[in-house]
């Protein structure tokens, strides 16, 4: 076997029980629409795999038998074949059909079709199923496989291959192609390949007419095309054969001498993901992986699997595997290399070449050793002919440096060249700086860097040079410096993180670290003294970063200890996009070793692993840039699962589903399946217009207290890539109870505004009604006092009526004269007086008129007489201004008849009216002896007192409390001259 077979063999992973496969003889295998494979064993029952675990299903949960020998799902069903029948199962359902012994279950042209060991049968609707009879020439023959191409039926029988336009018993078409013992058929163009059990594989083409045998294997399973261009055919007991379909020779096989655990392969199958799945009988579930990188390891020619130190020079992979001394890797394979005896038992940790491409290998305690080839002078006197110059002699030579001959470390960790400089890093010394010239064999200690040179921290990880010839270091503490002409400038912590440095790099003028868990750095400043995390849309798989180096197209590449990451950073050294390698895709070694890392003349990577060597070749397939789709997988109210809705029928639809007033408890379990990356799937989901949730791993997400109405769940999932799925949505609407009903809501409000209507009507009638008699009331009162106010007023009178008719009697013997103008005057106030009182209100005029009527019979009565003085004061005229009846006599009539006619000298009498804004002021003041005298003067039935107190009240209802006001008027002495009444009345005029 050539190498390159030999480092295909390891793109196999293998699934066993281990991993939760029920049980490791598969023969069945079939992917469903949402990307799950399911597995047909014998005796562990159906198993779903979604790449991370499996889920088994069997006869405890309604599977009719465990033993498994055919698989087919057409959209969310599967069709089971089993040896006791066929099972039918939909969604959370099996459903059993009893039938022989079921060896395949396939479909062709929206046909159904179940081969039993006793005939071909039909699966109808309901579950319900016909049997088929075939052509009689056919006869009893046990059916294998059928296959529709080219117009015609091709039928694989234990007793020879047929072809026949329809499966009907009366056709007359029917033609036996081939005699034998048929088991499988496949079809692609114009060719159909027909597997024997023991006699290889017919291939039968419509364009030629002889038909062509691939003789091997032999004892064939099945067969199936893959990629489009090959023909895998399984067998018992050769494992898989890869026949290219353009020359139908083999490509390669797989076997349990080349990678499979067994060689008994039952089916093959090609995922989504364009990986290739084998089902074994006893070696479980086997993954072939199709992409760009090799692995070698101890199984393919290497003396163990951990890489230390890789390296390209010469056309050829230097490699350093753990103890065992180091190897070479070209076109022609692998090669031991020899050195010497002293430095093949030690672990070499650095290899570098110089200018020649002479090797300079460090090792961990046995010092730094040479190996290369000089030139020699073969004889001094030859020369040759044509030429004239010496001939020389080619020969291998190999030095070693270490404490036993003055080399200062023993413990190398890192090599680097400086033009012809050499430094080697101790791993915990420092550096030290030398030359060496093979030809004359001049080794020169130039200097060496440590602790006393400036370098602090002496536990150096790597060392590596830039474009300006600096020698920088980066060390275990997290420390970082550089030598330049023989100066050391340490940098010291410049992350701050107190973390180990593992891996400087320098790309497009910057400078890249890679740390022990706290990811990568870098710095592009001239000094490189500011550093920042390197960060962006995408996030590295892990944060301890082993290996770092730049491809040919720029991607940056940082080997973990899960595997490595491709990313891709721009201008202003962000990530921008990442491509994660683990073992699911190929890169089989998973830790890498730190620093052991290396780029060829070709652009391909070599990383270094604790598991072998991996082999990067620049090309990348159109898998991982397909973006995920997700479906809903489960919707479950009340905590129960509905089986009756079709979920991908109702997703994204504008279907509603409806849900009862009880039922606010909702979740939803959605999945992408990746069975690359399972892993690495996340999901995200909003509730109607909320915001999106944050990603994450979990695929179930439960509502409880939904609010009532119409609700929209919306889910998206992303890949490992971050490639994002187009949303899925599902529509759902919580019936409102009935006291929350819109309707409900309204007939209650309805209902509610009735009845205050009805009871603001009535309550309004009350207090109509009530109005009505507090009016009639309030009227008869207003009445009563109006009358009560008429009989006051004319109870004013009789008094005043006395008097005046005493002093006319009195007047008629000694004053006739005097009499009859008292008789005339008298008789004007009473005609104005029985006029006035039936008024509410009369003009001011009108009521000046009465009181200087009145106050002219008191002068003609007085014995002394007095003088009087009426005064307006008003913008509006006397006759515009209205006041109530007989409110002013009463105070005049006092103010007379206990003022002035008591006073010690002669009367006088002023009566001021002045209107200011809207209040009338009225004022009466007189020259008599005083409030106070004449109170005390007084008996409490004077009529006039009683007449004075009748008319406050009044004036107190008219103009409010305290509305009167009565007071004595002093001298500049002191002494009492008179009483002032004042009081005021709302402004009222007659338009």
């Amino acid at each position: 076997m050539n190498f390159a077979s030999r480092a295909q063999n390891n793109q196999i992973k293998v699934y066993t029980l281990e991993d939760g496969l029920p049980q490791s003889q598969i023969h069945a295998m079939a992917q469903d629409y949402k990307g799950y494979l399911w597995l047909g064993t014998q005796g562990g029952g159906l198993a779903k795999f979604d790449g991370e675990r499996f889920e088994v299903y069997n006869e405890s949960n309604g599977l009719s038998s465990n033993y498994i020998n055919s698989l087919l799902t057409l959209g969310d069903t599967l069709y089971i074949g089993t040896n006791i029948g066929l099972t039918v199962k939909t969604k959370y359902r099996f459903n059993t059909i009893d039938l022989p012994h079921v060896l395949k279950v396939i479909s062709i042209r929206d046909q159904i079709l179940v081969l039993t060991k006793k005939g071909v049968y039909e699966v109808l609707e309901n579950f319900q199923t016909k049997m088929i009879s075939l052509p009689e020439t056919i006869g009893d023959a046990i059916i294998k496989d059928i296959i529709f191409h080219d117009s015609y039926y091709w039928i694989a029988t234990n007793g020879g291959l047929w072809r026949t336009s329809s499966l009907k018993d009366t056709d007359e078409s029917v033609k036996l192609v081939e005699q034998g013992q048929f088991v499988a058929l496949s079809m692609h163009n114009d060719n159909v390949y027909a597997s024997t059990f023991d006699d290889g594989t017919l291939v039968f083409s419509s364009k030629r007419q002889d038909d062509v045998l691939i003789r091997e294997p032999l004892r064939i399973n099945t067969s199936a095309i893959i990629n489009n261009e090959q023909l895998w055919i399984l067998s018992e007991n050769d494992g898989t054969s890869i026949i290219d379909l353009e020359t139908n020779s083999e490509l390669f096989y797989l076997n349990s001498s080349n990678g499979l655990p067994v060689s008994n392969v039952k089916q093959v199958l090609q995922d989504r993901e364009s990986n290739v799945w084998l089902a074994t009988s006893g070696g479980g579930l086997v993954k072939y992986f199709q992409n760009s990188f090799k692995h070698y390891s101890s199984q393919t020619g290497l003396k163990g699997d951990q890489i230390y130190a890789v390296h390209h020079s010469n056309d050829a992979i230097w490699i350093a595997t753990s103890d065992k001394g180091i190897m070479r890797l070209d076109d022609n394979g692998i090669h031991d290399v020899v050195i010497p005896d002293d430095f093949s038992d030690v672990k070499i940790k650095a290899i570098r070449s110089d200018q020649s491409n002479n090797l300079w290998l460090g090792s961990e305690g046995k010092g730094i050793m040479f190996k290369g080839t000089i030139s020699l002078d073969s004889t001094p006197t030859k020369r040759s002919v044509k030429t004239k110059t010496p001939l020389f002699n080619s020969i291998e030579v190999t030095k070693i440096w270490n404490s036993d001959n003055k080399f200062p470390f023993d413990r190398i960790r890192d090599i680097e060249m400086v033009n012809n400089t050499i430094y080697a890093a101790s791993y915990d010394q420092g550096i030290v700086q030398f030359t060496y010239d093979a030809q004359s064999d001049n080794f020169n200690l130039i200097n060496t860097f440590n602790r006393s040179k400036g370098i602090e921290d002496l536990e150096l990880n790597q060392i590596a040079v830039d474009n300006n010839n600096r020698l920088w270091y980066v060390s275990q503490q997290g420390h970082i410096g550089y030598i330049l002409k023989n100066r050391v400038t340490h940098l010291g912590n410049v992350l701050q993180l107190n973390v180990p440095i593992h891996s400087i790099l320098f790309y497009r003028n910057t400078l890249f670290l890679g740390t022990a868990g706290e990811g990568i750095w870098w710095s592009s400043d001239t000094d490189f003294n500011t550093f920042r995390k390197l960060q962006g849309t995408k996030d590295v798989s892990s944060e301890n970063i082993y290996q770092l180096i730049v491809d040919d197209q720029g991607f940056l590449w940082a080997g973990t200890e899960r595997g490595v990451d491709k990313l891709q950073i721009n201008n202003d050294n962000e990530i921008i996009d990442a491509f994660f390698f683990g073992r699911n895709d190929g890169f089989l070694g998973t830790e890498t070793c730190l620093n052991a890392v290396d780029k060829d003349d070709k652009g391909r990577l070599w990383f270094g692993t604790l598991y072998g060597l991996s082999e990067y070749e620049p090309y990348e397939t159109d898998q991982n840039l397909k973006k995920p789709i997700i479906y809903l997988e489960d919707l479950k109210v009340a905590y129960n699962s509905i089986d009756s809705v079709d979920l991908v029928d109702w997703t994204n639809s504008d279907k509603v589903w409806q849900l009862s007033s009880e039922q606010k408890q909702v979740s939803f379990t959605y999945k992408s399946i990746d069975l690359n990356h399972a892993d690495g799937i996340a999901y995200r989901y909003k509730l109607n217009d909320d915001e999106w949730s944050p990603w994450t791993s979990n695929d179930t997400q439960e509502f409880s207290a939904l609010n009532y109405g119409e609700h929209k769940f919306i889910v998206q999932s992303r890949n490992h890539r971050w490639l994002e799925s187009d949303p899925i949505s599902f529509s759902f609407f919580i019936e409102s109870p009935l006291h929350k009903k819109p309707w409900f809501i309204a007939l209650v409000i309805g209902i509610i505004v009735l009845i205050l209507v009805v009871v603001v009507i009535q309550y309004i009638k009350r207090l109509k009604h009530k109005s009505a008699r507090d009016k009639k009331q309030l009227e008869l009162e207003n009445h009563l006092l109006s009358l009560e106010q008429k009989a006051l007023r004319l109870q004013m009178n009789p008094h005043f009526i006395f008097n005046v008719l005493n002093g006319i009697k009195a007047m008629a013997p000694s004053k006739p004269e005097k009499m009859n103008d008292t008789v005339n005057s008298f008789a004007s106030l009473l005609r104005e007086t029985l006029v006035n009182s039936r008024e509410e209100t009369i003009s001011l005029d009108q009521e000046i008129k009465t009181l200087k009527h009145y106050i002219e019979v008191e002068q003609l009565m007085s014995v002394e007489g007095f003088d009087y003085q009426i005064d307006v004061n008003s913008e509006l005229d006397a006759e515009e201004i209205l006041i109530p009846p007989m409110l002013i006599q009463p105070f005049v009539e006092n103010a007379i008849r206990h003022g002035i006619l008591k006073g010690p000298r002669k009367g006088h009498l002023a009566i001021q009216f002045e209107a200011i804004n809207e209040t009338l002021k009225v004022r009466i003041s007189d020259n008599g002896i005083g409030i106070y005298q004449s109170q005390q003067q007084k008996t409490k039935t004077d009529h006039q007192s009683m007449a004075l107190k009748v008319t406050k009240e009044r004036l107190e209802s008219i103009a409010g409390k305290d509305a009167l006001n009565i007071e004595e008027i002093k001298d500049a002495g002191g002494s009492t001259i008179g009483t002032s009444i004042n009081f005021e009345l709302p402004l009222e005029t007659d338009f």
